[in-house]
């Protein structure tokens, strides 16, 4: 396994007597798509301005891409690009005037800074918005702008607090296209969100609550661990074998008159090829299988977070 690109060992922050994130732990591979979620005032967005350098820990230890943060917090700003909840873009610019400021600040002029911009502006669908001030774009299209200029300077990884907020749901799907293309380009992306099922576009989920980490798991780990499992609804009784056939490949059966509702932890390709050989293949067509959803996920790990706190 590669080396973390993003490891943090008993991070803390305390403000006064109020501890806002307490002795977290975490781990980030390079090239994953990591959510960070937690209700507001849980701690992530302390906990990112710690990673990035701007906040200092009251204890613990923090290395992003191989640099020490606490120690260097200025070396790590070049390897990271950072949209806050905020986009920060100045108004009373154009947009290229903003790309221009930003660029300077990472030492990008002349021709490096053409064939950078040329290539963003392109893969963020900028083109049209480049004359335009910040506070006359849609919101949809003023967060692409906020995270096309984090991407300007090729960072290594891109931390995001909350970009999908106050965007509509069209702009939310084509803001987290773009995001899983900077992961397949191999950006890491370090991603924070209050719409939990924006989760399932991760690779990775960690949850905080109260400043601590309750769970850290892919989504169908969390599913798997945290849920009643996938629902299936079968409408017709089943004959003895073949509830004995899918009680074998891990479904539990509940009956309700003649329907029957199965449920598993995870579904598969065994698990759909014994649900095909139990109720034959022409029935998988019209059955609907019903995915935990991650807010009830969510609810239940607050809920046992709540229960087994001190």
């Amino acid at each position: 396994m590669s080396e973390p690109i993003i490891a943090a060992t008993g991070l803390t922050k305390r403000f006064g007597t109020f501890t806002a994130v307490d002795a977290l732990t975490l781990a980030v591979e390079p090239g994953a798509i990591f959510a960070f979620l937690g209700a507001n005032g849980s701690g992530k967005s302390t906990t990112i301005r710690m990673l990035i350098g701007l906040l200092v820990p009251t204890a613990g230890t923090i290395r992003v891409d191989g640099i020490d943060v606490i120690a260097t917090p200025r070396r790590v700003r070049d390897r990271i690009g950072y949209m806050g909840q905020k986009v920060s873009l100045y108004q009373g610019i154009t947009l290229r005037e903003n790309v221009e400021f930003y660029a300077g600040l990472y030492g990008i002029d002349g021709a490096a800074l053409e064939r950078r911009w040329g290539a963003v502006r392109e893969r963020f669908a900028l083109r049209d918005a480049e004359g335009e001030r910040p506070e006359s774009l849609p919101a949809g299209l003023r967060q692409r702008a906020g995270l096309a200029l984090a991407t300007l300077h090729e960072p290594r990884l891109l931390f995001l607090d909350e970009p999908t907020a106050g965007v509509d749901v069209a702009s939310r799907d084509l803001f987290w296209q773009i995001i899983q293309d900077e992961a397949d380009a191999g950006r890491t992306v370090f991603v924070t969100t209050h719409f939990l099922e924006e989760a399932d576009y991760c690779d990775q989920i960690s949850f905080i609550a109260d400043g601590r980490l309750v769970a850290n798991a892919t989504p169908e780990e969390l599913r798997a661990a945290h849920s009643d499992g996938y629902r299936i609804d079968v409408e017709a009784p089943l004959a003895a074998g073949a509830l004995a056939r899918l009680a074998a490949a891990g479904f539990s059966a509940t009956h309700n008159g003649d329907a029957l509702t199965l449920r598993r932890p995870q579904i598969d390709a065994p698990s759909l090829d014994a649900l095909a050989a139990a109720l034959g293949p022409a029935a998988i067509g019209g059955l609907r299988i019903e995915q935990p959803a991650m807010n009830d996920i969510f609810t239940r790990l607050i809920e046992r977070t709540q229960v087994t706190a001190p």
